[in-house]
């Protein structure tokens, strides 16, 4: 499948026959284009992943919802994916199915009408979706699959055009690589992901991240035994993320925090108060 539209917040673009797509307008750094919202549905819709609480970006998902909302599902509960559910729920009368969010000061708290758990069925009157729990961005982090067309939203767990943080310690760079690793297993055609793009040839997608995580790791290993000595998070830096900007080495910490976590878990390096080494 070709994904050519421009990718501007507020414009509906049908995917497939079945699958709609908004951008909600809350672009940046870590979001790309911005957040991105599907719905599903000919008959009866399910709206994936409304956003931030954005009057403009409720408008533009009623606007482009041709059946009533019965479902509002959220991938993860970090404030630019959820927050906009629960105003979602009082516009369309809707349902709220997601993973309960962990208290940390980036989950939105969420009130679910269902809380899912790996394997859960979403159904609607000419769709199915079906929940995958796919820890690691975030603890309570699901993919859904949408039957037939094998595609898959992945929400933060994959994005195009970008790596995820994996923020400690609610997220875990074991988890994450795992989480990946099991989707090796489904059979998939097309990734839906939370920012970008439509991304083809969804197991090849999988196996370069999966070498990416571990290429890192392997880097971050052979860092700290340059060091030769107890070294930080701040001083790992410059050379785990030698191919990074400087201006992104605030995000880039919490996925060394995270490999480095991963590192001390498996034995392959030592930590006393945040100083590391072999």
């Amino acid at each position: 499948m070709r994904d050519s539209f421009e990718l501007l917040p507020g414009v509906p673009h049908k995917l497939d026959v079945a699958v709609t797509r908004i951008i909600a307008p809350n672009g940046g750094v870590m979001t790309g284009p911005g957040t991105n919202t599907y719905l599903i549905g000919t008959r009866e819709l399910i709206v994936i992943d409304p956003g931030p609480d954005d009057e403009s970006h409720m408008q533009a998902i009623l606007g482009a919802a041709a059946a009533p909302i019965r479902w509002i599902l959220c991938t993860h509960t970090h404030m630019d994916h959820a927050p906009g559910a629960s105003r979602l729920k009082q516009l369309s009368g809707a349902a709220v199915a997601a993973m309960g969010p962990p208290r940390t000061e980036h989950d939105f708290q969420l009130d679910v009408d269902r809380v899912l758990s790996d394997g859960d069925l979403i159904e609607i009157a000419d769709a199915s979706i079906r929940a995958l729990h796919t820890p690691g961005h975030a603890s309570n982090h699901l993919c859904y699959l949408l039957s037939g067309s094998r595609m898959l939203f992945t929400g933060d767990h994959i994005m195009q055009g970008s790596t995820v943080v994996i923020w400690p310690p609610d997220g875990n760079m074991r988890a994450y690589v795992d989480s990946l690793r099991h989707l090796l297993k489904v059979d998939l055609a097309i990734l839906a992901p939370g920012h970008g793009r439509l991304i083809d040839h969804p197991h090849d997608e999988l196996n370069r991240l999966i070498e990416h995580r571990l290429r890192r790791e392997d880097k971050v290993r052979k860092a700290v035994a340059r060091a030769g000595t107890d070294v930080t998070v701040e001083a790992l830096l410059p050379y785990a993320y030698d191919d990074v900007s400087k201006s992104l080495y605030k995000w880039a910490a919490l996925s060394l925090q995270a490999h480095l976590d991963k590192l001390v878990e498996d034995g392959a390096l030592r930590c006393e108060a945040g100083h590391y080494s072999s």
